[in-house]
């Protein structure tokens, strides 16, 4: 099976900080799946807060989320759920 992709804008006023990187990497872990975030030509461990960080994800920034295993689909969806909803913010 070959990986699936996703194009997700960052929406919350903060970006991609502490608190929304933390959220996106305790949500990858519910999943067996290989996440990677892909972003300017480097791919970062989507399950790792401090990879997350390095991203510098401003709002309004794009990014490609990849993921790669048996439960790929449900993981992606829930990913691009969490950025949508702009990580359960209020801005």
């Amino acid at each position: 099976m070959s990986p699936l992709q996703q194009t997700v804008t960052i929406r919350n006023k903060l970006g991609l900080h502490a608190r929304a990187a933390t959220k996106l990497a305790k949500l990858v872990h519910q999943f067996e799946a290989e996440v990677k975030v892909l972003s300017d030509g480097k791919a970062y461990d989507a399950s790792s807060v401090m990879c997350l960080l390095l991203l510098a994800g401003s709002q309004g920034k794009q990014f490609e989320i990849v993921a790669d295993g048996v439960d790929a689909e449900q993981a992606l969806s829930a990913i691009t759920a969490l950025v949508e909803a702009r990580f359960d913010e209020d801005c």
